[in-house]
């Protein structure tokens, strides 16, 4: 634990000596979750949420932040839902252009010449973040509405993207456009990964997309403890002109004990220099992992909380 981390969190029990704590083992987590929020210097917003129980914990879980690169999980999904329900053919081949292509686009600018498929297309986005995927796949499924939509199809209520890459990055604190709440994210992904969205060999193929995206490796997957799997999808943004700096991470774990499966969506907003950018934000998500392996532990006998999804 190293001396700012330690210092950030005796401020937060300093802050809370005059409030009774709650003993309780999910209130003892949701201590763990302010301790690492107040050593970040920002505003975290997480729900860990288990598949199996409906038992679920985290801090600022309703309040709105924005999804970044996040929502290329939930478009990638769509994607191979609708190939399932036969509303698209997902081998269909399109192309794009030059005018088309964006920063962090390695896939798209790779096949300029010869185009996709809408499968490649979406594995792309997902692994690489490929930000010219994105694009084209809103452009070719409905736009931004399109996705929205498909949120509400499965019952996600919350979750809304209005704008294309790079706009749908600009999401100051008090936006509503292109955001999600930790709450509604972690069941989002529960239902899309576990539940009945996509057929067994779909959801195979996503999970094994999620397992490949290394951009999570040093996110909350990098607290949790060897002999776990998991996949997930981040996104990062920071506002130009300002200091202020996002950090997603949204996916599954599963522990070698039959711990979870569990899902989760963490977001993180900091008032950063540019130097402190992406290191400082990554360890705070990691300090996220640990309290997820504490919360799958079943000697917790963590009771039902909430409603399962």
């Amino acid at each position: 634990m190293d001396r700012r981390f330690f210092l950030g969190g005796t401020l937060a029990l300093g802050a809370g000596a005059c409030i009774p704590p709650d003993q309780s083992p999910l209130g003892r987590l949701v201590a763990e979750l302010r301790i690492i929020e107040a050593a970040g210097g920002g505003t975290l917003g997480v729900e860990i949420f288990n598949t199996v129980t409906g038992a679920s914990v985290g801090i600022n879980q309703d309040r709105r932040f924005g999804h970044a690169s996040s929502f290329k999980f939930s478009l990638a999904a769509m994607v191979l839902a609708l190939d399932a329900a036969g509303r698209i053919d997902a081998d269909r081949q399109v192309r794009w252009s030059e005018a088309d292509l964006m920063w962090v686009s390695p896939f798209t600018r790779e096949r300029l010449s010869t185009g996709a498929t809408l499968r490649e297309l979406a594995r792309a986005t997902q692994i690489t973040s490929d930000n010219t995927a994105a694009n084209v796949l809103l452009r070719e499924l409905g736009g931004p509405a399109g996705l929205t939509a498909f949120w509400r199809s499965i019952g996600d209520e919350v979750s809304r993207l209005d704008r294309y890459e790079p706009e749908m990055n600009l999401v100051t604190a008090a936006e509503y456009r292109d955001t999600t709440t930790p709450a509604a994210m972690a069941r989002t992904v529960a239902k899309i990964v576990y539940g009945d969205v996509l057929p067994e060999k779909e959801r195979a193929e996503l999970k094994g997309w999620m397992v490949a995206t290394e951009t999570g490796l040093k996110r909350v997957r990098a607290g949790l403890p060897e002999g776990w799997v998991a996949g997930d999808k981040t996104g990062t943004s920071g506002l130009i002109g300002a200091t202020e700096y996002n950090y997603i991470d949204i996916g599954f774990a599963e522990g070698p004990k039959g711990e979870g499966p569990l899902t989760f969506a963490c977001y993180f907003r900091a008032r950063q220099t540019v130097d402190e950018m992406l290191a400082s934000g990554q360890e705070t998500l990691a300090r996220v992992g640990r309290i997820i392996k504490e919360f799958a532990e079943p000697e917790r006998g963590l009771p039902l909380v909430g409603k399962l999804y």
